[in-house]
């Protein structure tokens, strides 16, 4: 039995149906010179790939 990664658990979020989302990168610093396309789109979560899902699916569940 494995313990909970707390730092994983603060960066992602598990869906009802199971999927593991993430927050969309490239947000934190610099946004004035993006368009306000990107800056919408960038508040968004974004499913995580299957096959890094996958990976880390162990340390985001007990």
């Amino acid at each position: 039995m494995n313990k909970t990664k707390k730092a994983l658990i603060k960066r992602f979020k598990i869906t009802k149906t199971g999927k593991i989302m993430r927050r969309a990168t490239g947000q934190n610093h610099y946004r004035s010179k993006k368009t306000g396309e990107k800056r919408r789109k960038g508040r968004k979560w974004i499913a995580l790939a299957p096959n890094e899902a996958h990976k880390l699916r162990k340390y985001l569940t007990k």
